[in-house]
């Protein structure tokens, strides 16, 4: 920690990591937790798959929309009434979903959850620029990203757990769940803003255009933000490839995103090594490459076999999750305030490309393979 932030009375150092990155998790783990029930659902409310997939694609949209408003609001109210606060509606809403017996009931209450869990997203990165500096801020980043990459791993084999002994809304009893332990260590949490943005709210809602009217921020915030789109149009179509694709069961399915998001997980601590011998660039340059390169195995093998799919979209997922931390801090380091309006812009960018490649995806390709 900088020498003139709080020390967490309740949370520890230690305890301020886990949170951070269980905020940073919302966007995994209330997607990807109900991903082998995607196939049942559609079955339930009888509809289509590219219905069912709004769920997703909805949630996307407003969790990135809502990143700018709950990015502002925090720099101008404070990192902690907000995190209570759209934690709150977070938990609330997945009550909701639980009990939702319409496909569009329970498109609206993805809305509301997506807007409440967009709060942890928003403020999570802007706690890491308030607290950490330097080196240190790029390692936290590292592990943060690591344990959040955990989530895609755990996430899908503990949904299809859940599947054997609950129906689908078990699932989201069960993202009511880790909302609540979010909410709980909000409250435990003590304020890391030094300094508050002074004037009207609008004045504060304003300064997202700051960032955007910053060049170098805008070009970073763009170029990283274009690997959501392949990204997420995986998350969207994997259990469709590996259940009616490739014909597995649910479980064999979150064993094999399993394998792959062990890689995500892989990543940053890969970073971690590499930027002891090069530069970020050059990490960064060679993971474009390496995801590239993995594009074409996956356009030329990935119909063959189900591991061999998942063998060949694994060097890409590894290095989309290296370059994360450089990313992240790169673009952290060209805006000096307003942290919260800065980790909104990252936030919102990056979903809004990761909602165009789902929707992307979802359409009705001949080979769902090479449209991915």
């Amino acid at each position: 920690m900088t020498l003139d932030q709080p020390k967490q009375k309740f949370l520890g150092t230690n305890g301020l990591v886990i949170l951070i990155a269980l905020l940073s998790a919302f966007v995994p783990l209330s997607t990807d937790l109900y991903l082998p029930a995607l196939p049942g659902m559609s079955a339930y409310f009888g509809v289509s798959a590219d219905r069912i997939n709004l769920t997703l694609t909805v949630f996307f949209i407003f969790y990135a929309l809502g990143t700018l408003i709950w990015g502002p609001l925090s720099d101008h109210y404070g990192r902690k009434p907000i995190l209570v606060s759209g934690l709150g509606l977070y938990v609330l809403a997945s009550v909701f979903c639980a009990y939702m017996w319409s496909i569009e009931g329970l498109i609206l209450c993805r809305i509301f959850q997506a807007i409440g869990g967009s709060a942890a997203g928003a403020v999570a990165t802007a706690i890491v620029k308030d607290v950490y500096t330097g080196k240190r801020r790029m390692s936290v980043l590292a592990i943060v990203q690591s344990m959040v990459l955990i989530s895609p791993a755990v996430a899908p084999v503990l949904g299809a757990i859940l599947l054997k002994v609950m129906s689908w809304r078990g699932v989201f009893w069960t993202l009511t769940g880790i909302g609540a332990a979010a909410l709980a260590g909000s409250l435990l949490f003590e304020e890391s803003m030094t300094e508050r943005t002074s004037g009207m709210l609008l004045q504060s809602m304003g300064r997202l255009g700051w960032g955007v009217r910053n060049r170098g921020f805008a070009i970073l915030l763009v170029l990283f933000s274009l690997g959501s789109i392949s990204g997420l149009a995986y998350i969207a179509s994997s259990t469709y490839i590996y259940q009616d694709g490739f014909h597995l069961t649910g479980q064999i399915y979150s064993y094999y995103f399993a394998l792959n998001a062990l890689g995500m997980i892989a990543g940053p601590m890969i970073y971690l090594r590499l930027a002891q011998r090069f530069h970020a660039e050059t990490i960064i340059l060679a993971c474009f490459v390496t995801i590239a390169a993995s594009g074409l195995l996956v356009s030329f093998l990935g119909n063959l076999q189900p591991w061999v799919f998942a063998l060949c979209i694994l060097p890409a997922s590894t290095a989309g999750s290296c370059l994360r931390p450089p990313a992240a801090n790169m673009m952290l380091e060209q805006q000096k305030g307003d942290s919260g309006a800065v980790s909104s812009l990252m936030g919102c960018t990056g979903l809004l490309m990761g909602s165009l490649g789902m929707q992307l995806v979802s359409f009705p390709w001949g080979n769902m393979i090479m449209a991915l």
